[in-house]
């Protein structure tokens, strides 16, 4: 396990949601026993490209705090926020959320919801653990319901979402990861490979991956325990660590994709898109 210093808080003083993280059980909810799924969404100010987005306002809310509604919405867990942002804490608690404080040198958002759980469920009640990225304003709640649907199948430690990529042009961009798979059932592939090139060849649909991951508790422990992997550093796509480890991902297929907000532009984007 990572090192657990700073392992969680939730403001004492937030009303009318207040909880202590750290006392004993560890849950969240008070009074309401863990449920068997739990939705963590990593988030930090520390963005190279857009410094302080979760906290940028889109159509009169936080970006941090939509996504949170968004997840709530898909009525399979609770969503707890892990920061190392007094800000986005504060931020969440106003809008009636939960937030824990992690340590501020993780490297992946992976890491920091490994750090957030052992906080929200010490007495690891929590089966499945959503990593859902704090920067996806326009994300169904239908969509994060389907990311647990492979984890039905026990052999499968991983599962994520993508969408059939429709705009010819986005199968060369290497800013659009692809997921390379073999089918194992409608809309249902296991996935193979993940890469920023075009791949596979030939005539057939390719598919963009969606950065959603539902882990089994213990492959998520398994997986912040493994180091950086040669593919993963040459591609820079962390689940590639999985996959070279011999952990199996499937992918459900879902009909879009969410806009991803790294830019100034793609944040005007979403202000168009959530203005009505």
């Amino acid at each position: 396990m990572k090192d657990a210093r700073d392992p969680g808080r939730v403001s004492p003083d937030a009303a009318p949601h207040k909880y202590p993280v750290c006392r004993a059980s560890g849950n969240p909810y008070p009074g309401e026993p863990m449920a068997d799924t739990l939705i963590l969404i990593p988030a930090r100010m520390a963005s190279t490209r857009l410094p302080g987005k979760p906290l940028a306002d889109i159509a009169g809310l936080p970006m941090i705090v939509r996504v949170m509604h968004q997840a709530q919405a898909a009525h399979i867990g609770p969503v707890v926020v892990a920061t190392d942002s007094e800000a986005i804490a504060a931020c969440v608690e106003k809008a009636s959320g939960r937030a824990v404080m992690t340590r501020a040198d993780h490297i992946s958002g992976s890491d920091r919801i490994f750090e957030a759980l052992a906080a929200v469920d010490s007495q690891q009640r929590a089966r499945i653990v959503v990593n859902l990225q704090g920067d996806l304003p326009t994300f169904s709640p239908a969509d994060l319901a389907q990311a647990i649907e492979p984890l039905r199948d026990p052999g499968v430690d991983i599962g994520t979402l993508a969408a059939e990529i429709r705009r010819p042009e986005e199968r060369g961009d290497p800013n659009v990861v692809k997921v390379v798979g073999t089918p194992i059932a409608a809309n249902r592939l296991r996935a193979l490979y993940f890469t920023r090139a075009t791949a596979p060849w030939g005539t057939g649909p390719h598919f963009h991956h969606i950065g959603v991951y539902a882990f089994r508790r213990a492959a998520l422990a398994r997986f912040v325990g493994l180091a950086p992997s040669p593919l993963e550093k040459r591609e820079k796509l962390e689940q590639l660590r999985a996959l070279e480890a011999g952990m199996r991902i499937d992918v459900a297929i879902v009909d879009s994709v969410p806009l991803g907000v790294d830019t100034p532009e793609d944040l005007e984007r979403a202000r168009k898109l959530l203005a009505h």
